[in-house]
């Protein structure tokens, strides 16, 4: 008998328990039928902690613009594709009732529907929904969303959705005005420990009237988080002058070999980087238009092609122009710059001179966060890529045949010849796989620039200034020079400006080249020392 009444006793509770559930949700839901937005709120809130499983389709329907209510029985309706269903049990409605009204959402209902989503993913399977669901609140800061976010920590077992958490509680905590001084003290030196723009945000938005401490350990939780993003700010210039100096290495390296060896100032190198850049475009118009599926590979098609009709360019201009201008400095300069306009006009009457649209494939978009660094894969790929590009390049001039002619004719011409290198063809080829690089430099700025007929204009000045600082024809050198100014452009920017940031590098390597005439490093030779 005594079995008998606890048994009955239990399953009393049990009912009692459920219909309450299901009075506090439909008084949530009942709420949410208003057309006040402090009912509105209140009822977004009561519903994320209610249990209701109904909960996220109706506050998701709610965020979309999609719920509606019946005014005269106060029942919830939301929109799903086509179709609609009651909000109170998610059964599809075949003939909604007429007259329905659209529940309103302002900024202030928008922020509590923030925080509601993250406080109904707290406790999903999956760690970065949990993780995500952390930020929500911590972003939002709402104190409806506290007891939500203690059910979800005392079950976390993953560390750093944990510590997300926990910094989210944190957040709640310091803007409470009901918490204690001393745990809103504890909650600000937890969050400051996140250096980011988010918490120094929250951090400087308490209010006047908080008590003294609170403040204190606000402002010192501000200047603390301002110093580590000043040195990730640092990070990030270095980062931006790294990726900076790797594309005037692409641009300069081929212009470092026709310098070093033939004495010849390339004033159409630049055109040889829009030449590649163009041969990018056209391979990605041609994929588009007979092979779409390929389109993440046509970077892999273009770089050979550029690199060989940038070099055919190249050695065509060398044995028509350039060759009978050797020793002529001056009237090879103006060649050069007429042929530089003739390749301008040529693309523009061809390609029309408005930017063209070349696209990146999908291993080469997008970034990612290292620490207080934000990496984008085009960059860190064109920093890698001029790292083969210059690695090749060393291999090629020291373990071929070709490489071996090219060193022994920039270092003594006449020996060279008198040992029965063919000068003219060396100086052919060599002028074409420094056309070819530059080619190459143009399949790497159609990521990042605009590809246009005046591409390779804006990185000409600069080349050369990377290939006088570091030591004519010496690839050590144009390596070192275009780290130096690449990082040091990036870092005298935030100071200085764009514009006079140039400016002061232009003096200052003209300075320098006062002292070191041949650059860092200079060639050695009999011809080059004479």
């Amino acid at each position: 008998m005594q079995a008998f009444l606890r048994i009955a006793g239990l399953v009393v509770v049990l009912l009692l328990g459920g219909l309450t559930s299901a009075f506090a949700d439909a008084a949530a839901q009942s709420k949410l039928a208003s057309e006040k937005f402090d009912d509105i709120e209140a009822g977004v809130s009561a519903l994320a902690t209610s249990g209701d499983p109904q909960a996220s389709a109706v506050i998701g329907a709610l965020a979309d613009g999609k719920l509606a209510f019946d005014p005269a029985s106060k029942a919830l309706y939301y929109q799903k594709g086509s179709d609609t269903f009651e909000g109170a049990s998610g059964s599809k409605v075949a003939a909604p009732p007429s007259g329905l009204k659209k529940v309103k959402v302002n900024n202030r209902i928008r922020r509590a529907i923030e925080a509601a989503q993250g406080a109904l993913t707290l406790m999903a399977p999956d760690p970065a929904t949990r993780l995500a669901a952390a930020d929500a609140v911590f972003k939002s800061h709402d104190e409806a969303a506290l007891p939500a976010i203690d059910k979800a920590l005392s079950a976390e077992t993953d560390t750093g959705v944990k510590q997300a958490m926990e910094r989210a509680r944190a957040a709640v905590v310091f803007l409470s005005s009901s918490a204690s001084p001393a745990d809103r003290v504890n909650a600000a030196n937890l969050i400051a420990g996140k250096s980011d723009q988010d918490t120094l945000g929250l951090l400087q938005s308490l209010p006047n009237d908080a008590p003294q401490a609170v403040k204190d350990a606000a402002a010192t939780g501000v200047k603390s988080i301002n110093e580590t993003l000043m040195l990730w700010s640092g990070a990030q210039n270095l980062w931006f002058g790294l990726s900076l100096a790797s594309v005037l290495l692409l641009a300069a390296i081929g212009l470092a070999i026709t310098f070093g060896v033939m004495g010849v100032i390339n004033m159409a190198h630049g055109e040889m980087v829009m030449l590649g850049a163009y041969t990018t475009f056209v391979v990605q118009e041609l994929i588009r238009s007979f092979a779409p599926g390929l389109f993440d590979y046509s970077m892999l098609v273009a770089i050979p092609l550029a690199f060989l009709v940038a070099g055919a360019v190249g050695v065509l201009i060398e044995r028509t122009i350039i060759r009978w201008l050797y020793g002529r400095p001056l009237e090879t300069l103006l060649a050069t710059w007429g042929v530089s306009l003739v390749l301008q006009q040529a693309v523009r009457t061809l390609f029309g001179p408005t930017n063209q649209d070349v696209g990146a494939p999908a291993f080469m978009t997008g970034s990612f966060a290292l620490g207080g660094l934000d990496i984008t894969w085009n960059r860190l790929w064109i920093v890698v890529f001029a790292g083969l590009v210059f690695a090749a390049l060393l291999l090629l001039l020291r373990f071929t045949k070709f490489g071996l002619q090219m060193r022994a004719v920039t270092q003594n011409r006449r020996m060279a010849s008198a040992m029965g290198i063919r000068t003219n063809w060396v100086d052919a080829f060599t002028f074409g796989l420094g056309s070819g690089i530059a080619g190459l430099a143009g399949v790497a700025l159609s990521q990042i620039d605009n590809v246009s007929p005046n591409l390779g204009t804006g990185y000409i000045i600069d080349s050369f200034l990377v290939v006088v600082f570091g030591g004519v024809g010496n690839l050590w050198g144009t390596l070192v020079g275009a780290l130096t100014l690449g990082i040091a452009n990036k870092l005298l920017e935030p100071f200085a400006g764009a514009v006079l940031g140039k400016i002061a590098l232009l003096v200052l390597v003209i300075l320098f080249i006062q002292k070191r005439p041949r650059g860092l490093f200079a060639l050695k030779g009999r011809a080059v020392e004479t």
